[in-house]
C-alpha cells in the first residue's frame, strides 16, 4: 500500500532520480535507514520500475513529431499479433497504443524532419502486417510531457481548476 510518505519519495524523485539518500531523506522528514528501506520496497513490488534519462529530442536532431493512426485490413489474432511484434522493433516510435474502436492504433513517432518522416512511413509503417489505413497529425506544440507517475501524485481535489471551472463567488 502507498502511503504518503511513499508518495513524497516518488515525488522528489520524479523531478530528480540522481538526488541522494541523505538529501531525499531529508526532504521527506525521515532519517537515511527508513528511506532507504522504503525506497528498496517501493522498487522490490515494482511501484519503482526504473530510474530513466529524458533527453532533449530536439538536442538529438529529432525535431518532428506525429501522430499516427493506424488500421489494420485484418482482425484475427494471428495478424494483430504479427502487428504488434513489428511495431515494438521499429525506430523513431516514442509509443505505441491500441485503441478501442476505429483507428485500432496510436503510434507517437519522433524522426529529423518531414523528408525523414516520409521515408520512416514508406519503409516501415506501409510495409507492417495488415495495414489498411494510416492517417498522420503533424505535432506543433507539446503542451504537456508527463511520465505517468506525475498524475499518480495529482488528486483530483488538489488539482487546480481552470477558471472556467470555478464556483463563482455569491453576491
Amino acid at each position: 500500500m502507498i502511503d504518503e510518505t511513499d508518495r513524497k519519495i516518488i515525488s522528489h524523485l520524479r523531478d530528480n532520480a540522481r538526488m541522494s539518500l541523505t538529501d531525499l531523506a531529508g526532504r521527506i522528514g525521515l532519517t537515511v535507514a527508513p528511506t532507504h528501506r522504503r525506497l528498496r520496497r517501493l522498487e522490490e513490488e515494482g511501484v519503482i520500475t526504473g530510474y530513466r534519462t529524458l533527453v532533449d529530442p530536439g538536442a538529438l536532431g529529432l525535431g518532428f513529431e506525429a501522430a499516427l493512426f493506424l488500421t489494420l485490413n485484418h482482425d484475427n489474432l494471428e495478424t494483430i499479433e504479427a502487428f504488434e511484434r513489428a511495431v515494438t522493433r521499429l525506430p523513431h516510435v516514442l509509443q505505441a497504443q491500441r485503441l478501442f474502436g476505429n483507428p485500432g492504433y496510436l503510434l507517437r513517432v519522433r524522426t529529423e524532419d518531414l523528408e525523414s518522416y516520409n521515408r520512416f512511413i514508406d519503409r516501415y509503417i506501409a510495409t507492417l502486417p495488415g495495414i489498411d489505413r494510416i492517417t498522420s497529425t503533424l505535432v506543433a506544440k507539446n503542451l504537456v510531457m508527463r511520465p505517468a507517475h506525475g498524475l499518480f501524485m495529482e488528486r483530483d481535489e488538489d488539482a487546480p481548476r481552470p477558471a472556467a471551472d470555478r464556483p463563482h463567488p455569491r453576491r
